[in-house]
């Protein structure tokens, strides 16, 4: 072969080979492209399926408290009534639902307490039906908005004092006595800004501080102190097996 031929032979065999993959780059960089091609999804996969988990136990666990919310409305348990005190111990599982869910569980559970507590102004509540006579609107929004904002701030509390602390027992114990204090401090807010003019209210003092002080009274400190003990106990044992809520199992 000349020159000429020799070279024209070499060039189509480079050509053949770089088509068909021959030689040894070719099949590093098909190499390459497999592997480049292979997923590695297991981790991902697992932390989903967690997560999932995660999810549906809260939803279940809330599920659960929300049903103890409307049963407890239908007996003393809930609401309970002793001359002219009533007495209520629905923030309890109020504030379960806070630690065990989430600040977004403590808001629907306060949610749900809320529209029961309504449902005492229909003739069940001597207060409560007065307060929806003078104004129907006012007792919804008060029965309804200070239940989901004291479970939603006792869910706060909780994470971030087990996040200081990362003591399980104080949080629950701090969350349940801030579910407790705030349900009192908005509800009792939100009755003198909706009703604090009205002549029913009125009639409870002849001022603020003495009307606070009659609405609140014995029953305000009963519901606290069962509240704070009931509702720490509990959800405490609740985190304990359910890890999932807080940092640490302490």
């Amino acid at each position: 072969m000349t020159g000429n031929a020799w070279k024209e032979f070499d060039a189509g065999s480079e050509c053949v080979g770089g088509a068909s993959g021959s030689g040894p780059a070719a099949h590093g960089n098909g190499a390459m492209r497999r592997e480049r091609r292979i997923p590695h999804r297991s981790g991902s996969k697992g932390g989903k399926m967690k997560n999932t988990s995660i999810r549906t136990g809260k939803m279940v666990r809330l599920a659960i408290l929300a049903a103890i919310i409307v049963i407890m409305s239908l007996t003393p348990l809930g609401y309970l009534k002793i001359g002219a005190i009533e007495i209520t111990f629905m923030m309890i599982p109020v504030a379960i639902a806070a630690i065990a869910v989430g600040p977004a569980g403590g808001a629907a559970a306060g949610g749900i307490f809320g529209i029961t507590s309504f449902m005492q102004c229909f003739g069940t509540s001597p207060f409560g039906s007065m307060l929806f006579v003078i104004n129907p609107l006012f007792t919804f929004i008060m029965c309804i908005v200070p239940r989901m904002l004291a479970g939603w701030l006792a869910g706060l509390v909780f994470t971030a004092v087990n996040v200081v602390g990362e003591n399980k027992t104080i949080a629950a114990t701090a969350a349940s006595f801030s579910a407790a204090m705030l349900n009192t401090i908005l509800f009792i807010g939100a009755l003198l800004l909706c009703f604090g003019s009205s002549e029913f209210i009125r009639g409870f003092g002849d001022t603020i501080g003495a009307i606070i002080v009659f609405l609140v009274g014995i029953n305000g400190l009963i519901e606290a102190g069962v509240g704070i003990a009931v509702g720490a106990a509990v959800s405490r044992a609740l985190i304990h097996v359910l890890p999932d809520r807080g940092r640490t199992p302490s």
